[in-house]
């Protein structure tokens, strides 16, 4: 299989470079030249998170040095449970999909996880170490970080917006060391974005560093997360025999390409609703056909901070404009309000504790028709409550157990680099420390 640039069609490459490369030359995001189409048949006995990877990703690795590997990949990279729990009370059929069993409690583990793996087997043409840039909004940085740590040939350059994040994702962020460099960027999550696309396209760092990506720009991040939709929307369908409905908390737009790629290859999902916060940009472009991004604004789903999101290219890759996206999932924005009424009432009548991005997709949830709510419905869960203690706690009038992993990142002490959001800023601080 060929992985092409979203800006230009004539510029394919396989899936180890694309991965490597984490970005075209052309700025433009690696996609497949096409989709495969597998049946449901071609599941059959699959019946666990890792032998649903290997079936589902078996295409995108076809002729490239990878085919070899993707079994001790996905056993490195799905080595943590992905539960589908029933919640009790509701008014209708509903699962959350819980994605934060990872060392970092967040969904980004799977993606983090399974990049890490791949690009410590994929051949490389010379002795340089590898060099990964990465902008978080507050998961992403921290599974990176985890997945990457100490792996002797690579340097990690974690960027976050200082004071926009909570404290126990800063905490993920600036606890490693080693091989992983953390700055705090005096600016929001766009301008983070921005110095990452700008450093790959720059002639300097290109010529003197081996530069990758770890965000869900990278092409390596969205293939794994296909695979919880593919495992979770199996076990619904063969259980009841209809196609189970998502609603994804959305930022970057990575986790919900992933799950409109999976339908596409033949999953069996049925409706997708993205769940935004304040953040309008993907709401207003269904709406009014033109994309306008804008500054991102700070919101209590912090992770979800985005006002320029960079996987939009792919969807519009894949089916065209606004008119031909609105066929394919509908968005939703939730205010900070909703977010804190929703983490008070269901945790009060369903005994749920939702972090204030899975709090964005239960508040959607809600506002569906009866009707609708008869239909079987999926929460993505992306992140653990506890990793965001000042905002839950308060709310639900009692402490958040922090799972074991977690406590100990906390343990750590903090190493962040404070700069501002300039290219010059993060070019010295590449260029001194020669990766």
């Amino acid at each position: 299989m060929q992985f092409q640039s979203t800006r230009d069609a004539g510029h394919t490459v396989g899936l180890s470079d694309a991965i490597a490369r984490g970005l075209a030359p052309d700025g433009g995001l690696y996609v497949p030249t096409a989709l495969p189409q597998l049946g449901l048949d071609a599941f059959d006995g699959a019946d666990d998170i890792r032998a649903v990877a290997q079936r589902l990703l078996r295409p995108f690795v076809v002729d490239d040095p990878l085919a070899d590997q993707l079994t001790p990949v996905v056993a490195d990279a799905f080595d943590f449970p992905v539960p589908v729990v029933e919640v009790a009370g509701g008014p209708g059929p509903l699962s959350v999909l819980e994605l934060f069993h990872g060392p970092t409690a967040a969904f980004k583990d799977f993606g983090a996880r399974f990049l890490a793996a791949t690009l410590e087997r994929i051949p490389r043409r010379d002795d340089r170490r590898t060099t990964i840039l990465v902008a978080t909004s507050g998961d992403t940085g921290g599974a990176v970080a985890a997945a990457f740590h100490r792996r002797p040939w690579v340097d990690v350059v974690v960027l976050y917006p200082k004071g926009l994040v909570s404290p126990r994702q800063e905490k993920q962020l600036a606890c490693w060391g080693d091989n992983v460099r953390t700055l705090a960027v005096a600016g929001s999550f766009d301008d983070c974005q921005h110095m990452v696309k700008q450093a790959f396209v720059d002639p300097a760092l290109a010529a003197s560093l081996r530069l990758s990506s770890a965000n869900s720009i990278n092409v390596g991040r969205l293939l794994p997360q296909m695979a919880y939709y593919a495992y979770s929307s199996l076990e619904l369908y063969r259980r009841e025999g209809r196609k189970p409905n998502y609603i994804v908390p959305s930022g970057n737009l990575g986790n919900v390409a992933a799950c409109l790629w999976a339908r596409r290859i033949g999953l069996p999902i049925g409706d997708v609703v993205l769940a935004t916060n304040a953040n309008l940009t993907v709401p207003e472009f269904l709406r009014t056909g033109d994309w306008q991004p804008r500054p991102s604004l700070a919101t209590l789903a912090s992770a979800m901070d985005v006002g320029n999101p960079s996987n939009m290219e792919r969807l519009r890759w894949l089916f065209g404009d606004a008119a031909a996206l609105r066929g394919q999932f509908s968005a939703q924005s939730v205010t900070d309000e909703n977010i804190r009424a929703t983490i008070r009432r269901d945790h009060r009548e369903f005994g749920q504790t939702w972090c204030p991005h899975t709090a964005t997709a239960a508040h959607v949830y809600r506002q569906l028709p009866a009707v609708r709510q008869e239909e079987r419905w999926v929460l993505v869960a992306t992140a653990h409550p506890a990793k965001f203690n000042d905002i839950v706690e308060p709310l639900i009038g009692a402490e958040v157990a922090v799972p074991p992993a977690l406590a100990a990142l906390l343990a750590l002490p903090s190493l962040q680099v404070d700069v501002q959001p300039r290219l010059e800023d993060l070019r010295a601080v590449l260029t001194e420390h020669g990766a």
